[in-house]
């Protein structure tokens, strides 16, 4: 999903790039309402874990691989706002250190992962939410969901991208085509890994969980209520 130098051409790389710096500040000050001192520790081991999990790879059939994005998990664990930042800093680290996506196309990294990936994933999750029984062993599946879509979603958007001021010689159709059908079965692991942190974290502790935080809060005023009865 890491786009690479000269993929692009100049304007729609500028483009991409002043739209994620816009998202990233806005993000920066509405992060502060989701962060604690609970939470934030939670946000940096977040971007440590996706930062680990892009770097490994795992096979998806005909020679092609794929790696975890991570905006669904970062979503539902810290929040959609957070869930930007510590996507963004994932991405410049792996542009900067390890050449994992060009300078140039930092903004385009940016757009597809940290903000179309995290925003399409919370918002499925949030759906999944709605048409799911209110429970806390729902909050896993609905992330799982939000985390398959988001995938494909992502590499559509890249595709529009293209479209628009694609440089690279390779056929659009072509190019739609091939990312869309891999990217689905990219989804299908990213949806896999997502539920398993997603779950492990709800069943030892909800409370740090802010997708499921809701849930964990009105469990504990109906036991107040039951308590003060």
């Amino acid at each position: 999903m890491h786009v690479p130098d000269g993929f692009l051409d100049a304007q729609t790389s500028i483009g991409t790039g002043v739209l994620a710096a816009g998202v990233v500040a806005v993000s920066l000050r509405k992060a502060r309402g989701e962060l604690d001192d609970r939470t934030a520790p939670l946000a940096g081991l977040v971007a440590v874990f996706i930062f680990a999990g892009q770097m490994l790879n795992f096979p998806v059939g005909a020679g092609t691989s794929g790696h975890l994005l991570g905006g669904a998990l970062a979503a539902v664990l810290a929040g959609p706002w957070v869930a930007t930042l510590c996507l963004t800093v994932v991405l410049i680290v792996q542009a900067l250190l390890f050449a994992d996506g060009g300078l140039t196309a930092l903004g385009t990294n940016v757009t597809l992962m940290g903000i179309v990936g995290v925003w399409v994933a919370w918002g499925i999750f949030r759906l999944g939410r709605l048409l799911l029984p209110k429970r806390l062993s729902s909050v896993p599946l609905a992330a799982a969901l939000g985390g398959f879509v988001s995938v494909p979603a992502a590499a559509l958007a890249f595709v529009g991208l293209y479209a628009v001021g694609g440089a690279a010689p390779i056929p659009l159709g072509s190019l739609a085509a091939t990312m869309g059908a891999w990217h689905v079965v990219i989804g299908l692991g990213e949806a896999l890994i997502t539920a398993l942190v997603v779950g492990s974290l709800v069943s030892t502790r909800p409370d740090l969980v802010a997708g499921a935080r809701d849930l964990v809060e009105a469990d504990e005023l109906e036991i107040r209520a039951v308590v003060a009865a």
